[in-house]
């Protein structure tokens, strides 16, 4: 597989793709169904020269990080595992809410490298900005962390521009973490040329918008009831039929190159630039196969036009769009 650098001033190497974790454990239908199919899964990308694992201490909460510690028992040096902090108050109850404070930060860390059982994470992300702590306050910590040992690099997930400067003047930033595909494109506005203005990498999540750009979802029948995607507005009622139009262009170049939609979707976003590292989401090997397959996967010039011409879905990417931005 190919490899980028995400961050100037703090480069990390990865493989060019990577493995988002979390629908092994939460959120999606038949999370947490199949453990022993979830680790073949991660050991099988190691072997496929996926590098970037990424999971989150919400992802459970807390099962995912140990489903990966568990997954990676042995393959620690071949891999970068980055996981979140954020949105969980270790200070209080343990509950769900935002806290980037810096006793929370302490307490976030400690608690993720037990669940992975490793000594350091390589890339510690501040999962959604809390606005009743200065951002300085919590990458103040974070560089602690960094001299101690405990983190390599630290990122930034759905973060504001203005966010990302501050957070950058008090130590760099190593990767933003923003949902960005066929599906998003809106960091192509902002947030895609500050962070090469400022030497940050970009780690977009969701580069197959939910699982929907692979084509295999055309009725919210086909979720479980307790699947996310059920209160997401892109796939509510007559929005779900609206947004069929952007899988069947999609489909129509997998098509003409023998491909499928999930790889030629992933073909697109790697064409947007070498500091880009989508981290696609499966927890069965076959699919990871095949987005892995996606790194060998040329558009010519026509078709990624045609595919950028792709219109906006309907719907916002979340029912609550306040915590993001931020």
């Amino acid at each position: 597989m190919k490899h980028v650098t995400l961050g100037a001033d703090s480069p990390l190497e990865v493989g060019r793709l990577g493995l988002g974790c979390m629908g092994m454990s939460a959120f999606y239908s038949g999370a947490g169904t199949d453990e022993a199919e979830s680790i073949r899964t991660i050991r099988r990308a190691i072997d496929l020269g996926v590098t970037l694992f990424d999971t989150a201490e919400i992802y459970g909460p807390h099962l995912n990080e140990e489903l990966l510690g568990r997954a990676l028992a042995g393959r620690r040096d071949d891999v970068v595992i980055a996981t979140k902090f954020g949105t969980i108050q270790h200070r209080t109850d343990g509950s769900r809410g935002l806290d980037g404070s810096p006793e929370n930060v302490r307490l976030s860390v400690h608690g993720s490298l037990a669940r992975l059982g490793t000594d350091h994470i390589d890339l510690y992300y501040q999962h959604r900005m809390d606005p009743g702590v200065p951002v300085e306050d919590t990458v103040g910590t974070l560089a602690e962390l960094i001299s101690e040992g405990l983190i390599g690099h630290y990122g930034l997930s759905e973060a504001a521009p203005d966010t990302i400067r501050r957070a950058h003047a008090v130590h760099p930033v190593t990767a933003l973490q923003t949902e960005y595909s066929l599906w998003s494109r809106d960091p192509e506005a902002e947030l895609l040329p500050l962070v090469r203005e400022l030497g940050i990498g970009f780690v977009p999540y969701s580069p197959l918008g939910r699982g929907f750009l692979t084509g295999a979802i055309r009725s919210l029948d086909q979720l479980d009831e307790d699947d996310f995607r059920r209160s997401n507005p892109r796939f509510a009622g007559a929005n779900l039929a609206a947004n069929i139009r952007i899988v069947e262009q999609v489909d129509a170049v997998a098509t003409d190159l023998d491909a499928t939609p999930a790889q030629v979707a992933l073909a697109w976003l790697l064409a947007q630039g070498n500091d880009i590292a989508p981290i696609p989401g499966t927890k069965r090997a076959d699919r990871l196969e095949e987005n892995v397959a996606a790194d060998a996967l040329v558009l010519s010039d026509t078709q990624l036009a045609a595919l950028s011409a792709i219109g906006a879905p309907v719907g916002d990417r979340y029912a609550d769009m306040t915590p993001l931005n931020r």
